[in-house]
């Protein structure tokens, strides 16, 4: 059953969405080499505090950590550890905070200083698809477009998208109906409708698609060992179109980049 939300809502969904973002953003100043997963967590944990907010993650299904942190080969679901981050390392950045009754939920891959070009462009290209699959959130769409729109785009440029882990309506729980692959044909799926909440988030593999599950119950690896990359934004269908919840705004002032990507997609609401 998917759970349509009223506009009082969604401006609740959006607030627990941008500590998400404002989170990502403090992480952004101290994503560097030298520094350890697990310190990275210690710090999301009490800025989630500190804002009023619980990490989702933290004891979700078990899950003992506050963010998801995959470094390279792992797609998603990692374990913050005292491993130390290297240059050239990319490290994906999965973070959950419950605010106000709703869930937040949205993700980043980082590049570690210079990253060798043939996983820069892994990482561009999955953002890309990830912006492609927004662009059909639209009312009187189906589930189906987002998908095929993000593995088309991906899959042109011979990147395995994976198929076992997929997006997800979000809300008053973590994960809710609809699913959202990320592959999947035009015309498929369910009609979206305004009031839909959907979390999109392209998992894109520079080789295969296939991945390996570790016995932790968590850690998910490419199963060629060859880089992922995983971004992720909250999204709301609102007068017929997509709107973000979520921003990168606050990673791109840390790190000075410059974008007007969620341009089409924002509306004050």
């Amino acid at each position: 059953m998917i759970q349509l939300k009223t506009i009082d809502e969604l401006r609740l969904m959006k607030q627990s969405a941008r500590l998400v973002s404002k989170t990502l953003g403090m992480l952004a100043k101290e994503i560097k080499p030298g520094i350890t997963t697990l310190h990275l967590d210690k710090l999301a944990h009490e800025f989630i505090k500190d804002h009023g907010a619980e990490p989702a993650f933290l004891g979700y299904g078990g899950f003992p950590y506050s963010l998801c942190i995959s470094p390279n080969e792992q797609v998603v679901h990692g374990f913050p550890n005292n491993d130390i981050v290297k240059e050239g390392d990319v490290l994906s950045v999965d973070c959950g905070v419950i605010l106000n009754g709703f869930v937040g939920d949205h993700a980043y891959t980082f590049e570690i200083g210079e990253v060798n070009p043939e996983t820069r462009k892994l990482l561009q290209v999955t953002k890309e698809s990830l912006y492609k699959g927004i662009g059909q959130c639209i009312r009187g769409k189906r589930i189906g477009d987002i998908s095929h729109a993000i593995q088309a785009h991906c899959e042109k440029e011979g990147y395995g998208v994976v198929r076992e882990l997929v997006g997800h309506g979000v809300g008053r729980k973590m994960h809710e109906d609809p699913q959202v692959p990320n592959y999947g044909r035009q015309g498929s799926g369910k009609v979206i409708k305004d009031g839909l909440t959907i979390a999109i988030e392209p998992m894109i593999n520079l080789g295969t698609e296939k991945v390996r599950f570790h016995s932790d119950g968590w850690t998910v690896t490419t199963l060629d060992n060859q880089p992922s990359a995983h971004f992720e934004h909250d999204v709301a269908v609102i007068n017929g179109k997509p709107v973000l919840l979520s921003t990168f705004q606050y990673i791109y002032e840390a790190l000075g980049i410059e974008s007007d990507e969620e341009k089409p997609f924002q509306m004050d609401f």
